[in-house]
């Protein structure tokens, strides 16, 4: 029980709507571990339930618009410092997720655009991307795709910075495009290398790649990144921490079975000790 005379912490408070992947791989799992690892707390609205596995996506439902927006509005208690969009399965839902960040103006917006399952499915059309383009873009202050993703966003054809510029045109602030897809010419082929642009400069930060595949690593930078920005952080610093985080928790990544890996956002959370029969040990 708490003391009479304990302060409470400050905990900058994100909106996160995306999908739920049962995994805890990807999604609103991933968005509430990143953002609570990063020293927020995570607020999720559903825009779609998923039926998945670690190989792949299987079934997407898209939630209803108006319990979106019911649940944006019952949340008038906390203040909230970013918002964080990621899976948009539907144009219904886009709108919903449109009507509720038009609720917070000036607060920072990250936009994950997942158009497709790590595994290969698609998850969006090209009417849901134009729409995406249309309706949500001119409303995001960060975007955070990867090559391929940005490839499909833009109009522009050419390299990432004509495209990333192109993007910008439609109103969204900066763009974070990320390499684990796709190597970047020039780059090793042992570096992953991810490029920040915005108006006035870009700046590309380059890290160790690691093996296998992972799934989750998009939403968890882009929660990390919201997380950072919550906490007042500036552009540039919150996208170098959230790289640092996201890096941490490949490295300490879990592969349930023989598909992709998740990243461990609590990797340092100490682990319960478990005996070769799966049992966990009691503690003394």
């Amino acid at each position: 029980m708490a003391m009479a005379d304990e302060v409470s912490p400050h905990l900058p408070a994100v909106l996160v709507m995306a999908g739920h992947d049962p995994t805890g791989g990807a999604g609103l799992i991933a968005d509430a571990e990143a953002i609570a690892a990063c020293g927020g707390w995570a607020l999720t609205i559903p825009t779609a339930l998923t039926v998945q596995s670690c190989r792949d996506v299987q079934r997407v439902v898209p939630c209803d618009p108006d319990t979106m927006r019911a649940a944006a509005e019952a949340l008038d208690e906390f203040e909230i410092a970013a918002i964080k969009v990621g899976l948009v399965a539907d144009l219904a839902t886009l709108d919903a997720v449109s009507d509720i960040v038009r609720r917070f103006p000036g607060v920072p917006l990250v936009v994950d655009p997942v158009l497709k399952a790590g595994g290969g499915r698609e998850l969006s059309t090209a009417e849901l991307v134009d729409g995406f383009r249309e309706r949500l873009l001119p409303l995001a202050d960060i975007l955070t795709p990867n090559r391929g993703e940005l490839a499909r966003l833009s109009a522009q054809a050419g390299e990432d910075t004509e495209r990333a510029v192109e993007l910008m045109t439609l109103g969204c602030q900066a763009v974070l495009v990320t390499g684990t897809d796709a190597p970047v010419a020039g780059i090793p082929a042992d570096c992953v290398a991810h490029t920040l642009h915005t108006p006035d400069q870009s700046r590309q930060w380059s890290w160790p790649r690691l093996a296998g595949r992972y799934h989750g690593s998009g939403c968890t930078l882009a929660s990390a990144l919201a997380a950072r920005l919550a906490a007042g952080e500036s552009l540039v610093a919150a996208c170098e921490q959230a790289q640092a985080f996201t890096w941490q928790t490949l490295a300490h990544g879990w592969r349930p079975g023989e598909a992709q890996s998740l990243p461990r956002r609590l990797w340092r959370l100490p682990m319960t000790p478990v005996t070769s029969s799966g049992k966990q040990e009691a503690a003394d």
